[in-house]
C-alpha cells in the first residue's frame, strides 16, 4: 500500500481547513440575512448564524461519536462568527441594506457545497461506509439550515421550496466518494465535491428545477 507523500497530506488537510472556514462564513451569512428579514434583535442574530454555521456539523459530530465538537476544536471560529455578526449588524444599519431571501441563495448554495465535501471526508476518515459516509456529508450541509429556519419560525426551505437542495449535496457526496475510489488526490475530491454540489443549487435555481410534490391520490371532493 502506497504511503501518503507528506506535501500531499498537507495540501489535503490545509483544504479541508479552508473549505470548512469557508462553509462556515457562507452558512453564517445566510442565518445573518435570515435573522435580518425577521428583524431579530442582536442575541437572536447571533443564536440563528450560529445554528446554521455549526448546527449540521454539531449533528453530524454527535451521531459519529466524535469529540470534541468542531466548533470547540477549532474555537477561533467562534469568534470569527461573533465579529461577523457585528459587523453585519453594523452594515445593515449603516447602509439601510433590505435583505432579501435572494440575498441568502448565493450564500446557502455555496455553504451546501462546501459543508458536503467537507462533512463526507470527516465519515471517510472516521472509516465509515460510503453510503453512510455520503448521508454525513449531507447532514453537515442541510441540518443547519434546517434549524436557521425553524428558529426563524419557517418551513425548512429544504422541504418546501420543491427545488433539489438535499439531492444536490447528495450527488456531491457521491462524486466525492468516486473521486477517492479513482484515485484522486484528496484536496482535489474535495474541491470536485464542493463544486458538484453548489452548481447544482444555483442550477437548480437558475432553471428553476423541481422535484415532484407529493400526490395522495384521492381527488378533493367538493
Amino acid at each position: 500500500m502506497a504511503v501518503p507523500h507528506l506535501n500531499d497530506v498537507l495540501t489535503a488537510s490545509n483544504t479541508q481547513i479552508a473549505i470548512e472556514a469557508a462553509a462556515t462564513v457562507a452558512f453564517a451569512l445566510s442565518g445573518l440575512i435570515a435573522a435580518a428579514r425577521k428583524r431579530l434583535d442582536a442575541v437572536g442574530v447571533c443564536v440563528v448564524a450560529w445554528l446554521a454555521a455549526f448546527g449540521g456539523g454539531t449533528l453530524r459530530d454527535i451521531l459519529l461519536d466524535r469529540r470534541p465538537f468542531f466548533w470547540v476544536q477549532h474555537a477561533t471560529w467562534l469568534w470569527v462568527l461573533l465579529a461577523l455578526c457585528i459587523g453585519a449588524m453594523v452594515f445593515l444599519r449603516i447602509r439601510h441594506f433590505e435583505p432579501t431571501e435572494r440575498a441568502m441563495q448565493w450564500p446557502d448554495a455555496l455553504g451546501l457545497g462546501l459543508f458536503t465535501a467537507g462533512g463526507t471526508q470527516i465519515a471517510l476518515d472516521a472509516s465509515m461506509p460510503a453510503i453512510v459516509a455520503v448521508l454525513m456529508g449531507m447532514v453537515t450541509a442541510v441540518f443547519g439550515g434546517v434549524m436557521r429556519d425553524i428558529v426563524c419560525n419557517e418551513i425548512p426551505r429544504a422541504f418546501k421550496d420543491h427545488q433539489p437542495y438535499a439531492v444536490c449535496s447528495f450527488a456531491g457526496g457521491w462524486v466525492m466518494v468516486a473521486a477517492q475510489m479513482g484515485g484522486v488526490p484528496q484536496w482535489g475530491s474535495l474541491v470536485a465535491a464542493a463544486a458538484t454540489a453548489t452548481v447544482l443549487r444555483l442550477l437548480a435555481l437558475h432553471r428553476d428545477w423541481r422535484l415532484p410534490e407529493w400526490q395522495s391520490g384521492v381527488s378533493d371532493r367538493h
